[in-house]
């Protein structure tokens, strides 16, 4: 029975909702799944790597409001011509309202997904709370990613308890496979990393994540450890701001600016790092609803510093498989990175922790059993 997966965040992209969707997609049958998703730059190439079907269109108009009944059209086309029975939505609005119409018309059910801010952005004003309420109501299941966004949700949105399920994202099974070490070899020499210990963050660069405030500290912990380079994967709104401030601190020979990664580059470059560090806070009332990042870094075996907020103490297990900090408070984490940098036994310790925890508790097979489990598929 086909499902129709709708996302405007999917690979190549790098970010935890890209990486959530593509892991539901791979872990259902492949010729039973349909992913609609936004055009970008190597799409192609990527989407040819895998054995579902993608359809990749621009779902706005320009100037028509509202903007997304071009997207309604479109997938009202796509559910028609390919016999889809189920729809799942990863953006709650505006691909919510898209979902709740065709089923109104077609029949055809949907599962809602909240990945974090999404819960804080719809329910700001009266007027979304509305819209949400309808849409979650209609819906056939609403999945939450941590127990911390569930609570959220059902302070904010009324009669949806008793639909709501937890499916924590995962790791990808790639980070749970070490590379060959010559390749490795070959990304540290390329990178000029013989003798360095190196920090990783893998995030977009949007407001929560904590990039200025890391940049801001770097020159301290660079008195600790002066042998540092920090890795940066990610692109997006905060670019030319992270840029402009590791220029200001004069960390351009300590920082490499990586860009966008493929998906299925990253684990080399989680593997040759010492140490993941994503400072993630709230960031205009809105909170980090989980962190895969961090549990891709435990897989690999490398511990994490992370920024107390939302649903990141779910994922990271504070003092086992890394170190949650506050970080309005400038000397533990200077302390904490210095640390983990400086202590290898304590921070392989920790590293090792992680990837045990994130292969007995984290896999993606386990977690998207509980939506089919539900048996809304048949």
């Amino acid at each position: 029975m086909k499902t129709l997966l709708i996302t405007l965040e999917y690979p190549p992209q790098i970010g935890g909702i890209a990486s959530y969707v593509f892991n539901v997609a791979a872990h259902l049958p492949s010729e039973e799944v349909v992913v609609y998703a936004p055009r970008m730059k190597e799409d192609k190439e990527f989407d040819e790597k895998n054995g579902w079907k993608v359809i990749r269109k621009k779902p706005e108009f320009s100037f028509l409001w509202p903007k997304w009944l071009r997207l309604l059209w479109q997938v009202w086309r796509i559910v028609k011509r390919d016999q889809i029975k189920m729809i799942q939505v990863h953006h709650v609005l505006p691909v919510g309202y898209v979902a709740y119409a065709v089923k109104k018309i077609l029949g055809v059910p949907y599962t809602l997904f909240f990945h974090g801010t999404d819960v804080e952005i719809g329910t700001r004003s009266w007027f979304k709370r509305k819209m949400v309420t309808m849409v979650c109501e209609s819906a056939a299941i609403i999945v939450v990613n941590s127990e911390f966004l569930k609570n959220k949700l059902l302070e904010r949105v009324e009669r949806v308890e008793g639909k709501i399920v937890i499916l924590n994202p995962c790791p990808g099974e790639q980070f749970f496979q070490l590379v060959q070490p010559e390749r490795l070899s070959s990304l540290k020499s390329q990178l000029a990393l013989e003798g360095k210990k190196v920090i990783l963050t893998v995030a977009r660069m949007s407001e929560g994540k904590g990039y200025p405030r890391l940049v801001r500290l770097l020159p301290q912990i660079l008195q600790r450890v002066p042998n540092l380079v920090w890795l940066v994967i990610g692109d997006g709104p905060k670019k030319k701001v992270v840029i402009d401030l590791v220029q200001k601190y004069y960390l351009q020979n300590v920082t490499r600016f990586m860009g966008t990664v493929p998906y299925e580059e990253l684990p080399r470059y989680y593997q040759l790092a010492d140490l993941f560090v994503l400072l993630t806070h709230p960031d205009e009332s809105a909170e980090e609803g989980w962190g895969t990042a961090f549990l891709e870094a435990s897989a690999s075996g490398i511990p994490v510093v992370a920024g107390r907020v939302g649903g990141v103490e779910e994922s990271v297990q504070n003092l086992v498989t890394g170190l949650v900090v506050d970080v309005y408070q400038d000397e533990s984490i200077i302390a904490a990175v210095s640390d983990l940098l400086r202590k290898e036994d304590y921070a392989k310790k920790m590293g090792e922790a992680g990837r045990v925890r994130a292969g007995k508790e984290f896999r993606w097979e386990r977690e998207v059993r509980k939506i089919n489990s539900m048996r809304i598929y048949e």
